[in-house]
């Protein structure tokens, strides 16, 4: 009996609803379904006075969910497509991604598409589109305090209040940078369209094989974004705050001590991603966020999403 899973967003009553008529369809289809929602791939916050809390990086595969899996049907937004890879990358699983959401920058169908498009993924009429993952580590020492996988971005940062924050960061083996800035972003392809694009840095095309460092509010001109081969470690050491709170994802996080340091890696997972077609980056970038519409729209010139 084949096997399939579905990942949805409980605080959206229509992603539930969505969830029960999906797994009826594919049981009755033959199909043994597993049911999770998307917030046990959610991160939790370390409380200030005590923080550590670290979650194993594989204890976020829900129960049922395996290697076995064909598929899984990941309905929600942005969010809980990215709760969902931290759930399913060390199982290899293939995602169809489906937007109950806004944007719905990283899903690959609308709702009402989700009939055809299960469909299709039910004959095997699709490609996968592997994702670069980062494994995110707060160390004190040669302890590891807190770990998570990581689609988008790592962002750390001082709160409550913004202020300048000194950063001393290895790349690699490269000779150690001071950075004074607001805050870091290490950030993937991936995640180039997100925080990191906002704060200035460019956009990467997914397929290649690096990271990129984001200052965020630098303090220098000469402190700006920085993109390097993905194959380099990052240690960040931060230098003048008593504590720091870093974010994975937008989602979650942990707090950062001065004798902490925070190590990044690329993951041995890596999120996978069901295509119904080819994937098309550029078209993804100009309905999405209106990258390369023309300034001055001419008759039949441009398709407005």
């Amino acid at each position: 009996m084949p096997k399939a899973g579905i990942i949805y967003n409980d605080v959206k009553p229509v992603a539930g609803r969505v969830a029960t008529e999906l797994k009826d369809q594919l049981t009755a289809a033959g199909w043994d379904v597993c049911v999770t929602a998307s917030i046990g791939g959610i991160l939790g916050y370390s409380n200030p006075d005590s923080p550590v809390c670290r979650t194993p990086v594989e204890a976020l595969t829900p129960p049922g969910f395996d290697s076995d899996m064909e598929f899984a049907v990941v309905l929600g937004g942005d969010g809980t497509v990215l709760a969902a890879s931290r759930q399913v990358a060390p199982c290899g699983i293939p995602l169809l991604t489906v937007n109950t959401g806004h944007m719905g920058f990283l899903t690959e169908a609308y709702l009402n598409q989700l009939p055809q498009a299960l469909e299709q993924v039910m004959a095997g009429e699709y490609e996968i589109e592997e994702r670069v993952m980062l494994t995110v580590k707060v160390l004190r020492g040669d302890a590891v305090l807190w770990e998570a996988l990581c689609l988008n971005e790592m962002v750390l940062h001082r709160e409550p209040l913004t202020s300048m924050c000194h950063f001393e960061i290895e790349i690699g083996h490269h000779a150690a940078v001071d950075i004074a800035a607001d805050g870091v972003i290490v950030s993937t392809p991936t995640g180039s369209t997100a925080y990191s694009l906002s704060a200035g840095g460019p956009v990467i095309t997914p397929g290649v094989p690096v990271l990129q460092l984001v200052p965020i509010c630098p303090h220098s001109l000469a402190s700006r974004a920085l993109v390097f081969p993905n194959n380099e470690p990052v240690n960040i050491y931060p230098v003048n705050i008593p504590r720091l709170v870093m974010v994975v994802d937008g989602n979650g996080g942990c707090y950062v001590l001065s004798e902490d340091r925070v190590y990044l890696e690329r993951s041995p997972y890596t999120a996978k991603f069901i295509r119904l077609q080819s994937p098309e980056f550029f078209r993804v970038l100009r309905e999405k966020l209106g990258w390369g519409l023309p300034h001055i729209a001419k008759p039949n010139s441009v398709e407005l999403p």
